[in-house]
């Protein structure tokens, strides 16, 4: 049986604005995403009949076919790879197994990694010969993470994120994730972002121009000090026990600190590789997190390995 096979980075967003919400339910956004070296993989391998079919291997400890990933038709490398046939009228089915290391709700887009890999995946195992335009058009279509995991490296995020252009950024940065014991659901910190707004809507979100000129530049130390997201409140109100690694970050001389996306991953920058593990350490040493996991960015997007 045929089989391909794509890699795909995991996202954090450097910076995260967040505007009122839209009549559609959607927020408008303006972002910096970074794709960093934590990565998913997924095979595709060819079947004798239709069916698109996934199961799911969390880091080394053997398959799981159960929550909190799906391993039905509610996975979006499945709806990705269905989008994919539908899109280009194939009649093939395929065989989806994902290796997990991306956290699950953790604020870093492990299912929309997933999408992302399972269109590159599919697309090979089916010679569809898409071009990227179309991979991107489609990816739009199952979720505002998703065209940024196609594209990798630092880019803009616009619309609800699915509007994707490059950043300059020099240089490679370290950083640290701590990760927590469970997740926390995007569609609850959104809700707590709007209640919070419910009288006053925010602004229309803008990226700080500090944060991009200091990615230009390769200054971590800028970077650290422009950091930002507007959903980190309303993370930190849910997870109040997420503080605590802000205090750590702190005394470990974090160039920053940050909730990633909705949470409850947050991320701290650091100076180098060496700094980072030894703020990797600390974290577990205080027992703040479940685990702390060190990466760097940027990385490319979903690819062929």
């Amino acid at each position: 049986m045929r089989t391909t096979t794509a890699r795909v980075p995991a996202k954090i967003n450097l910076a995260l604005g967040v505007g009122p919400r839209r009549d559609d339910g959607y927020h408008p956004l303006a972002t910096v995403y970074q794709a960093v070296d934590l990565c998913d993989e997924v095979r595709a391998t060819e079947v004798d009949d239709d069916a698109v079919t996934v199961r799911v291997q969390f880091g080394g400890d053997g398959w799981r076919e159960q929550a909190p990933v799906p391993t039905d038709a509610n996975n979006l490398a499945v709806k990705a790879a269905l989008a994919l046939r539908d899109a280009f009228e194939v009649k093939a089915g395929a065989a989806l197994s994902i290796r997990k290391v991306i956290p699950v709700m953790g604020g870093m887009a492990g299912g929309s990694a997933d999408a992302a890999a399972s269109l590159v995946a599919c697309d090979a195992l089916w010679g569809t010969g898409a071009t990227r335009t179309q991979l991107e058009e489609i990816a739009a279509g199952l979720g505002s993470d998703v065209p940024f995991l196609l594209h990798g490296g630092t880019a803009l995020g616009g619309g609800r994120g699915e509007e994707v252009s490059p950043v300059l950024a020099r240089g490679r940065f370290h950083w640290v994730f701590a990760i927590a014991d469970h997740g926390l659901s995007t569609a609850e910190v959104y809700a707590g972002y709007d209640l919070l707004h419910s009288d006053v809507p925010p602004p229309v979100p803008e990226v700080p121009a500090a944060l991009l000129t200091a990615l230009a530049c390769g200054d971590a130390y800028g970077v650290g000090a422009a950091l930002s997201n507007d959903l980190q409140a309303v993370a930190l109100d849910l997870r109040p026990e997420l503080r605590h690694i802000f205090t750590v970050g702190e005394r470990g001389a974090a160039l920053g600190t940050l909730v990633s996306g909705s949470g409850p991953t947050v991320m701290l920058l650091a100076e180098d590789a060496d700094h980072s593990a030894q703020l990797a350490q600390m974290l577990l040493s205080e027992g703040v997190c479940a685990d702390a996991v060190q990466a760097s960015g940027p990385e490319p997007g979903a690819h062929l390995v």
